[in-house]
């Protein structure tokens, strides 16, 4: 998978040489020679991932970190760090700056290129979900909430065995807000809590299981997909962590651990599986808002069109037929005047629900605006159409509505509805919804609370 990187280093030989490895690899590569050159180009050429130099003049890495995490135009970006540093002071400070990953010079191949492939495929999701986000709300400029959510600590579950490990990091883990287990303990709460893992610590190097084996399972495993994988081996086992990573770990950490780096990089997976999540419910929600009535919980016009040319399709193709009912509640308008448009929304609410407890879990109902509501019934002769119908127009006018939550003021409401079936192979949506119309218009005309039906 290629992908345009931003190589920023104040030594021209580094950047050259950064440039040669990665255009190897069929990669794209942006080149800037300071921090703030380095912001500029971010935001301008938006590049899929940066490798940030430390020790430069003016503006250190740490700095231009910082920034780029602080600016909602840059914020997704991912960042590696570069440096000749090798303290581990100096990989958390980078971390703790939002880095995330952090890379020793001289840069190995083998680790550049794996932490550059786990970065591609976080990043094949986070830009889908961007490009499919609906619901206005720009990305990386998240909420009080969402900040909340990516603060929150995480549940690790920590498979080694080796008992020195976990105790080793679970104290300082527990002290920055996450909760620690092992395997055994896991299966001790799993009946009896809600809480769902984060992270898997998985030790790679001297155990007595197939560390890869259970990799892959947690990847294919629908409960556990989504999980950040941090494995953790000797420097030495290359081979092994190059596999991890092709199977979808996300991190690595050399043992003997560090706990310090741990905390830190649990910290950034934690955020980043977390921002991955919200981008998920952002487009859930944006594609319930582009089909549902925010103020009924019906389907809109947008839904209810596209649904009758569905069934009308399926009737026309040898199906049963299928009705609609149109619905207009009687004198809404003089509900608004008289009691104000919130006791309006109250009435609208209520309509709603009863309708719904009087329609079968396959009828469509749909609010394509007003007070007009349309009942899409599938497999409906038109006589089944008008009983069901009567049985809502009862419905309505069995009781008085309340006009405010706290108001204890009732009225009286009652619905007009027209009904209209599948009239044969010729019938289109407009000839449908014309005569449910024309047919709603005869019960208005004939004194309103009723029922009428048009013929095709």
């Amino acid at each position: 998978m290629s992908a345009r990187i931003l190589v920023v280093d104040d030594i021209l030989a580094n950047r050259r040489l950064m440039q040669a490895k990665l255009e190897a690899k069929y990669y794209s590569v942006l080149l800037a020679e300071n921090g703030k050159t380095a912001l500029e180009m971010a935001e301008a050429e938006k590049p899929e991932i940066i490798l940030l130099d430390v020790m430069m003049p003016g503006m250190d890495g740490y700095e231009v970190c910082r920034r780029l995490k602080a600016n909602t135009a840059t914020t997704h970006i991912p960042v590696v760090m570069l440096t000749a540093l090798n303290e581990t002071a100096d990989r958390v400070r980078g971390l703790a700056a939002g880095a995330d990953d952090f890379l020793t010079k001289p840069v190995d191949d083998f680790a550049l290129m794996s932490r550059i492939n786990a970065l591609n495929r976080y990043n094949a999701v986070a830009l889908e979900l961007r490009k499919r986000e609906a619901s206005g709300v720009q990305s990386g400029a998240l909420t009080d909430d969402e900040h909340e959510v990516l603060e929150r600590g995480a549940n690790i579950l920590v498979v080694d065995s080796s008992p020195s490990t976990l105790r080793y990091i679970r104290e300082p883990l527990t002290q920055a807000g996450h909760t620690v287990m092992t395997l055994e303990e896991a299966e001790g709460v799993s009946s009896s809590s809600n809480r769902s893992l984060d992270i898997v610590l998985l030790a790679l190097s001297h155990q007595p299981y197939d560390p890869l084996r259970l990799c892959a399972h947690f990847r294919a495993n629908d409960a556990t997909r989504a999980l950040s994988i941090i494995v953790m081996a000797e420097e030495r086992d290359k081979q092994v962590v190059a596999q991890a990573l092709d199977l979808g770990a996300s991190d690595v950490i050399n043992t003997p651990v560090v706990p310090e780096e741990v905390v830190a990089r649990v910290a950034t997976q934690t955020r980043r599986a977390r921002y991955i999540e919200i981008l998920r419910q952002r487009v859930d929600k944006g594609l319930e808002l582009s089909v549902v009535d925010q103020l009924t919980g019906l389907y809109n016009r947008r839904y209810m069109n596209n649904q009758l040319t569905l069934w009308l399709r399926r009737s026309a193709q040898g199906g049963a037929p299928m009705s609609v009912v149109a619905a207009d509640i009687d004198h809404f308008k003089q509900v608004n005047d008289k009691y104000g448009h919130e006791a309006g929304d109250y009435v609208l609410q209520e309509f709603a629900n009863r309708i719904m407890v009087n329609v079968r879990p396959k009828d469509i109902v749909c609010r394509p605006g007003g007070e007009e509501f349309l009942i899409i019934m599938p497999e409906t002769t038109g006589d089944l159409a008008c009983s069901a119908a009567e049985r809502i127009r009862r419905s309505i006018a069995a009781e008085p509505f309340e006009i405010g939550a706290r108001s204890g003021q009732e009225i009286n409401v009652t619905v007009s509805a027209g009904v209209a079936t599948y009239a044969g192979e010729e019938d289109t949506v407009a000839d449908l919804l014309k005569r449910a119309d024309t047919a709603l218009y005869n019960a208005k005309t004939a004194g309103r609370n009723q029922v009428k039906a048009m013929a095709a």
